[in-house]
């Protein structure tokens, strides 16, 4: 393309970039989008998508072994590491063409190349040197694995990038970090036969999450074979053979075959040329924008995960919806960051969305708390021991659910629905006229009636 001015430039072709130039276009602005590794960003290469299929892939073996009890027989089940990593690569290989036919289609120009801000209104491309010219910028470049602190031997230790391409299945793994990626990294190694234990530092894992159900999924990980070390962290890593002797915070090595750290991720803004431009950045690198993803220099924007908001590729592609209809599409949307509803894939799964039961007690004089636990109907039959974990969160003076905490078998697809209704306002009375759907353990969100607390500030005081 010769230099000539667009209307918008769109650095980064993850879910939010991809989504605003596409809908940019769709508006008539002519747009162009760089991409300096694959198209599709961090959740169709390296993120939501290749994990989730490890993830379906990893829970086979409880399939397996619930199996026998319905009747079925059949011999020792075995598992090929290569097969499954091949096979994931084909589709992501499908999804990434998929991406690039989209904005092909609507009529995005692409190129894969780095690109730096050198003014309000210059991008250079640094392969080709290629300078463009463009009345709006949008950085949609995401996070990046965050390595932990600067520890001997932390080179030998791999990020979630490097633990979807491993040539072979590690027999034991140490997983640093207590959050969403270490926590499902640790239930997918863990299926598939690994011996995984699991450090963090803090407290309890899942911090930010309900007090409650973060307790169950650790006792349930720990009912799988999962060690959990909390209150610990590595400080050292050390070459032993064709392992690895793991040095710990609280004393006692671990050797391991592979170490992984998953501590979180930071965005993805360095040697973008925010500086020169005057883009503010916080602590943390994020880039710091307003509530409709406008920067601190008025014709560049960001979304996603590099402006460390709530960082969740459905989050991103609605930043980057926003965005567009906003500069292009003469109508201006902010994106509302409250009630988001989310799935933590761990076994097992979690489902979430509103306010945990200590944000609640915070916020409100009067908390009323309905939860249940019970074992899944489909494993009374193998007797595998595992439960199922639903908890409501209720406002007592208006009645209306705030908050709802699910860990169990299709936990992510409830709590989509449930979202609707706890974003929409809907109270425990409105729960409560709802048919239940029998049998199912989807039920319990409507036939829990009998409060198991209820927290009363102005009694208290």
């Amino acid at each position: 393309m010769a230099d000539s001015e667009l209307d918008l430039f769109v650095i980064g072709g993850g879910s939010g970039g991809v989504r605003a130039a596409r809908i940019s276009s769709g508006h008539g602005a002519k747009v162009m989008l760089a991409e300096e590794f694959r198209m599709g960003g961090t959740c169709v290469i390296r993120g939501c998508v290749p994990k989730k299929l490890l993830v379906y892939a990893s829970r086979f073996s409880h399939e397996f072994e619930d199996a026998h009890a319905y009747g079925w027989s059949f011999g020792t089940p075995s598992f090929d590491w290569p097969t499954l990593i091949a096979n994931k690569d084909k589709e992501i290989d499908r999804l990434e063409a998929a991406y690039t036919s989209t904005l092909k289609n609507a009529k995005v120009e692409t190129v894969k190349d780095r690109a730096v801000i050198e003014d309000a209104n210059t991008v250079r491309l640094v392969k080709s040197g290629q300078r463009i010219r463009t009345k709006n910028i949008l950085i949609a470049t995401g996070g990046w694995p965050h390595m932990g602190d600067a520890i001997p031997g932390r080179e030998h230790a791999i990020s979630s990038n490097e633990a979807l391409h491993l040539e072979t299945l590690p027999r034991r793994i140490v997983i640093q970090g207590g959050g969403y990626i270490a926590l499902e990294f640790a239930c997918i190694f863990a299926g598939m036969g690994s011996e995984v234990t699991v450090v963090y530092r803090g407290e309890n894992i899942l911090r930010g999450f309900d007090n409650e159900l973060r307790q169950h999924l650790r006792d349930e990980m720990e009912r799988r074979g999962i060690k959990v070390l909390t209150g610990a962290k590595i400080t050292g890593i050390t070459p032993h053979g064709a392992a690895f002797q793991v040095t710990m915070s609280a004393g006692g090595d671990i050797e391991a075959d592979k170490v992984m750290f998953a501590t979180g991720r930071v965005p993805h803004s360095k040697d973008l040329g925010l500086e020169a431009v005057g883009v503010k950045t916080d602590g943390k690198g994020a880039i710091v924008v307003d509530g409709f993803s406008q920067t601190s220099v008025p014709n560049i924007y960001a979304v996603g995960d590099v402006t460390n908001r709530i960082n969740l590729t459905p989050v991103a592609i609605r930043e980057g919806h926003a965005f567009a209809d906003t500069v292009f599409g003469k109508k201006q949307t902010r994106v509302d960051h409250n009630d988001v509803p989310t799935a933590v894939f761990t076994e097992p799964e979690l489902g979430v969305v509103g306010l945990t039961e200590e944000e609640a007690r915070e916020k409100f004089g009067r908390v009323i708390i309905y939860r249940t636990s019970f074992r899944p109907m489909k494993v009374t039959l193998s007797g595998r021991q595992t439960k199922a974990f639903f908890k409501l969160v209720v406002d007592g003076i208006t009645d209306r659910v705030v908050g709802c905490h699910i860990a169990g078998p299709d936990a992510g697809e409830m709590i989509q629905v449930v979202g609707i209704a706890v974003k929409m306002g809907a109270t425990k009375a409105d729960f409560d006229a709802t048919m239940a759907v029998h049998p199912t353990a989807a039920e319990e969100l409507v036939t829990m009636r009998t409060p198991t607390a209820i927290y009363d500030r102005a009694a208290a005081e």
